[in-house]
């Protein structure tokens, strides 16, 4: 007989296969998170562990990409450097193991998986169309780019946590912006903001410089975010959280990309059911959050899971 257990592990199995690119489901950099014997930047009661543990980050790096597309800067170096359109899944797979080694491992992970982010960074650069016809010159690693890579990802992240999350009600913006802030300086920005407010200012800054705009490139990387080339039974599920990530966008943004989110009333109260339809389908831990955990526990910086 097929039990409830072995359903979880086999849908965890199926979903963590997507999201990591390993056949058998199980990330290739557990080792990386469960070895060290530090603490890492966060542990499970931090703001950003809490975030980035939780399912809404699925609907989070969605609505990143879409809000990051709109700096040309940044869109000329996915469209000129990146294999999104060859492998999109081995790109989130890329950004995944990023984004958990930052939040789950330990400094010297921390260190050896930054470097490996900055080389890539040093070899990205070329040149994009400006909104006056000009042509500007780019590099991955100009702070004005990583700031906005930056806000553009911890607004997401944070926006959709604060909508669709079971956890909610927890009131961890201020916490969540200025530990997460850490995070850049590893990527060669000195600081990020450190209050939701300053998060909100930056993101307006950007906003009316008029930095931001839509070009045919632009609304053709929309185009693959909104539909990207994966299963039928993956296209229903993603619709859902395309869906989700638009409403949690402001308008003035949506209208730049084009898009119009459908109304809020029927798109979160599904979004919703989803996570938590999803959390209970694939258990409230993942392999890499049990290894650190684990960690933790080893060298008695936590002494129970949370």
């Amino acid at each position: 007989m097929f039990m409830p257990n072995q359903l979880q592990n086999a849908l965890g199995t199926r979903f963590r296969r997507i999201i990591t690119g390993d056949p058998g489901g199980t990330p290739p950099w557990l080792g990386q998170i469960a070895s060290g014997a530090d603490a890492g930047l966060f542990q499970p009661t931090d703001a950003p562990w809490i975030v980035h543990g939780d399912l809404s980050t699925l609907i989070g790096g969605i609505r990143a990409l879409l809000i990051q597309a709109l700096h040309p800067g940044s869109l000329a170096g996915v469209a000129q450097h990146s294999r999104y359109e060859t492998d999109p899944l081995g790109r989130l797979a890329g950004t995944t193991k990023w984004l958990t080694i930052l939040t789950f491992g330990g400094k010297q992970a921390i260190a050896a998986e930054s470097q490996r982010v900055n080389a890539m960074h040093q070899r990205v650069s070329g040149s994009f169309t400006s909104a006056d016809g000009s042509q500007t010159q780019y590099r991955a690693t100009d702070p004005d780019l990583l700031q906005w890579v930056h806000v553009a990802f911890t607004d997401s992240f944070l926006r959709t946590f604060q909508m669709y999350s079971p956890e909610r009600h927890l009131n961890l913006a201020d916490e969540y912006v200025e530990k997460w802030a850490q995070a850049v300086t590893y990527l060669g920005l000195p600081t990020g903001p450190k209050s939701e407010q300053e998060l909100q200012d930056v993101m307006h800054s950007y906003f009316l410089s008029d930095q931001l705009q839509v070009t045919e490139q632009t609304q053709r990387v929309v185009a693959f975010i909104k539909r990207p080339p994966l299963s039928r039974t993956a296209l229903v599920v993603y619709g859902f959280l395309f869906q989700a990530a638009l409403v949690s966008i402001p308008s003035p943004y949506q209208e730049m990309l084009g898009l119009k989110a459908k109304p809020k009333w029927l798109v979160i109260p599904v979004a919703r059911a989803l996570m938590r339809l999803m959390k209970l389908a694939i258990g409230s831990h993942s392999p890499l959050e049990e290894a650190a955990i684990e960690r933790l526990t080893t060298i008695g910086v936590i002494s129970s899971v949370r």
